[in-house]
């Protein structure tokens, strides 16, 4: 029975590092990254469509982007989703691929986007102290209806403790690459 609340409790720390790591990657460092564009929605034949499923997306360079539309003739669009988007570069095109040069970033972007990064990384150590705190609940709630003992309790709980530590000491290395990757360029 606590094996299983454990593993459950495990399980979401995962998932909350897996959405801390796509936030991060969606943001714009001064490297190409295909995450950066793959999510924006274009409207093709009148239905928003993610552009990661109506082109595939390549980077033949550090800072350089080249989306190829499977339907040549849905460029345009593409175009106008990547100028709406909040990326903030603008596509080049040949009417068959579009290509998105990457320009380095200033050194105040550079700052802004760190403390976005500390932000987002703290967000993620409040999910995973908020998964601890509801599974240690669970293992309470466990003792209170006599399915373990007092004893299970609490090694259930240093269990949880380190299980902790361990998905935060995960979250900061994420941090540290981050900062190290858009002190980089």
């Amino acid at each position: 029975m606590v094996k299983e609340v454990l593993k459950e409790i495990e399980d979401n720390m995962k998932k909350a590092i897996e959405a801390t790591k796509r936030e991060l990657a969606e943001l714009r460092s001064g490297r190409a990254n295909p995450k950066m564009v793959e999510g924006i929605r274009v409207s093709y034949y009148g239905t928003p469509t993610l552009l990661k499923e109506i082109a595939t997306i390549g980077v033949p360079e550090a800072r350089m982007i080249i989306i190829s539309p499977y339907d040549p003739s849905s460029v345009k669009d593409i175009e106008k989703a990547i100028l709406q988007s909040e990326l903030g570069i603008t596509p080049i095109s040949d009417n068959k691929i579009i290509r998105l040069i990457v320009p380095p970033l200033s050194e105040e972007r550079r700052e802004e986007l760190i403390k976005i990064v500390k932000k987002t990384v703290e967000e993620g150590k409040v999910s995973i102290r908020t998964v601890r705190r509801d599974g240690k609940e669970k293992i309470k709630s466990l003792e209170k209806n006599k399915k373990i003992s007092e004893d299970d309790r609490f090694k259930s709980e240093d269990q949880l403790q380190k299980t902790t530590d361990r998905y935060v000491k995960g979250i900061e290395k994420i941090l540290e690459e981050k900062e190290k990757e858009l002190k980089e360029f």
